[in-house]
């Protein structure tokens, strides 16, 4: 059933109603300043978009988590008024980065910043990767560089986040690295799984996956995920030509939301890992 299949993806949406709207926007930057990091919003092209900045000298390589899709639903059937996160998992896997070089975060538009420039309903639900969402946060993704002095970039994105740092990847020429938690790879196999109304306004990170086979990457994902499973990174893997160098990690015991931040101390050590230009110290 439509209704039902989307209400299992709101990781977080039982929590609403007791983490009002103030609570969820002041989660992000509490978190990120309490781990000494600067928290600012930029703007990027016609959004503004949160980010926070790992203190220290720049380098030629800087990794950027990008936050998942937050609360797009309070409901079923409906919409957030605000998708900030409840839980900013991607700034916690961020927070334990185990590279030694330059880390940034970048949240999804209108996160944190609501009411926010240009904001409307649609970029946290049909058109959550929209065109101008990829080129707004790759005006985001510029300028971070350049702040960092860096010449290259490895994403990382968790969720939806995944999909968008794809996206960027398939687009860009200074992408070193990819890595994907729970990463919604493949939204048409993703709203035909879960019987869900087609994100119509949105690219398809699937699509492009050819142009990444050069491209080291990294995808976990949870054994126990019930709204982005395993699948959906093997489609994607699956379009980019034979010998490539992606690889799968399937995490027992994990599912989509509990319990990423914890594990990636761990995780974020994995052998796999050393594929990812600059990931180790």
């Amino acid at each position: 059933m439509r209704a039902r299949a989307l209400l299992c993806l709101l990781v977080a949406g039982a929590l609403a109603a007791c983490s009002g709207i103030h609570g969820r926007q002041d989660r992000g930057p509490a978190v990120a300043q309490g781990g000494g990091w600067r928290w600012s919003v930029m703007p990027a092209g016609g959004l503004d978009l949160a980010t926070a900045v790992k203190p220290g000298p720049g380098g030629p390589l800087l990794t950027v988590y990008i936050e998942g899709d937050g609360l797009a639903y309070l409901t079923s059937t409906e919409p957030a008024q605000d998708p900030t996160p409840t839980d900013p998992l991607a700034l916690r896997l961020a927070l334990a980065h185990p590279g030694a070089g330059p880390v940034a975060y970048l949240a999804r538009p209108c996160q944190y910043v609501m009411p926010g420039r240009n904001c409307q309903v649609a970029y946290w639900t049909k058109a959550r990767l929209a065109p101008e969402v990829v080129d707004s946060a790759g005006a985001a993704l510029d300028r971070l560089k350049a702040e960092a002095h860096a010449q290259r970039l490895v994403l990382v994105g968790y969720s939806g986040g995944g999909g968008l740092a794809a996206l960027l990847a398939e687009r860009r020429q200074d992408v070193a690295g990819l890595v994907t938690v729970s990463g919604n790879l493949d939204l048409g196999l993703w709203v035909k799984t879960l019987d869900l109304t087609p994100l119509s306004q949105s690219l398809d990170p699937v699509t492009d996956a050819a142009r990444l086979g050069a491209v080291p990457q990294v995808h976990f994902v949870g054994a126990n995920d019930k709204v982005v499973d395993g699948a959906i990174a093997r489609s994607f893997v699956g379009r980019q030509p034979p010998g490539g160098s992606a690889s799968i990690v399937t995490v027992p015991g994990q599912d989509h939301g509990c319990c990423w931040a914890a594990a990636w101390p761990e995780l974020s050590r994995r052998a796999e890992l050393k594929a990812i230009p600059g990931w180790l110290p």
